[in-house]
């Protein structure tokens, strides 16, 4: 369905060159975040409680370039969605024949193509759950770039996205099976597809409408951009309970990367100041591919998380929120992101009570 080398090839081609660096800088740049990964890794364990398993797979620290974080993400995109797309496509009574398949398959390369470009002059870190194994990208042109935009300390802010991308390596790497939990959801989402042409065309229309209205910079609206498209009950069931987990993950790297304190990060409130502006997006195209990607959707799963894990920690301490990560039942519901109160009653059987 996607030709994930030509989508690679053109994300490779649009992808712009980055801050200007001398050879010094850029190694230096990239010897000072292999060393913040590390020192971050203390930190993370010392105020979440959590440590890998015994054993386990050593994840890798990988800093990158934007060509480097696009190959990494076609890679990764392929491993995960193409044994998704094949069981989707084995349901359907009729195939498209070589020719449509192959025109196909490189149109959406193409546009995938497009978005990974996008997005690889904006993601600073990310920790790779499919296709590799577990590894921690960092991207040190993003970094930089950031950090002279957002006029801040380079030693606070590398340091202090390092301690988000290694909560990530920690969740992974502590709880085994949440990468298979998230697996198993993406092919009950699949199982729960239905595809119908007229009917996908009437959302996407809605979604183009949301789209121009985000042009425009008209507030409200669906900020799901193309998850708007999935509106089958079962399958609104699966992606809440995806949602759920991504902010749950996301909010816990949010609480730790401000809960370190300026001990360890001196400037820690000056940069979420900042960096909460940066996130709000630039221009109107900005405000465009972020409506259609649905990454408004994700910076409400940042605050919605944060608001959870900060509120159980709150009534139950963090060894009492730790039993989130005992099991998939334990995971919070969608409800429950905004009513902290609801996971604690439900999981430790009592009232919620602030310590």
């Amino acid at each position: 369905m996607v030709d994930w080398d030509l989508a690679g090839r053109t994300a490779r081609r649009l992808v712009g060159p980055g801050p200007q660096t001398t050879r010094e800088e850029a190694a230096a740049v990239v010897r000072e975040l292999h060393e913040a990964a590390a020192t971050a890794v203390a930190h993370v364990e010392g105020l979440t409680g959590l440590s890998p398993v015994p054993g386990g797979p050593v994840p890798e620290v990988a800093v990158v370039d934007r060509p480097g974080w696009v190959d990494a993400n076609t890679q990764g995109m392929s491993a995960l969605l193409d044994p998704l797309v094949d069981a989707l496509a084995a349901r359907q009574d009729s195939r498209p024949g070589p020719l449509a398949t192959a025109i196909g398959s490189r149109a959406t390369g193409v546009q995938a193509g497009g978005v990974l470009a996008f997005l690889s002059s904006r993601v600073l870190g990310q920790y790779e759950v499919f296709g590799t194994g577990g590894r921690l990208l960092l991207v040190a042109p993003n970094i930089v770039d950031a950090e002279r935009r957002l006029g801040v300390d380079p030693s606070d802010f590398r340091l202090w996205v390092c301690l988000h991308e290694v909560t990530h390596q920690l969740q992974f790497s502590a709880v085994p099976w949440l990468k298979d939990h998230l697996e198993a959801q993406m092919a009950e989402f699949v199982e729960a597809t239905d595809l119908d042409p007229d009917v996908l065309r009437d959302r996407l229309g809605d979604v183009l409408r949301s789209v121009l209205d985000a042009a425009r910079g008209a507030d409200g609206g669906d900020d799901a951009g193309l998850m708007a498209l999935v509106q089958d009950p079962a399958q609104r069931a699966v992606l809440d309970r995806v949602t759920a987990v991504m902010s749950l993950v996301e909010g816990h790297a949010e609480y730790v990367m401000d809960g370190v304190g300026p001990d360890v990060v001196p400037s820690v409130r000056t940069l979420r100041k900042r960096f909460a502006q940066r996130r709000k997006g630039r221009g109107p195209i900005d405000r465009v591919l972020r409506r259609l990607l649905g990454l408004e959707q994700k910076m409400k799963q940042y605050a919605e998380g944060r608001v959870f894990v900060g509120g159980v920690v709150d009534l139950v301490g963090m060894e009492g929120f730790n039993r989130v990560w005992e099991g998939p039942e334990n995971l919070p519901r969608i409800e429950e992101l905004t009513d902290p109160a609801r996971w604690v009653e439900r999981v430790h059987g009592r009232p919620a009570i602030p310590a």
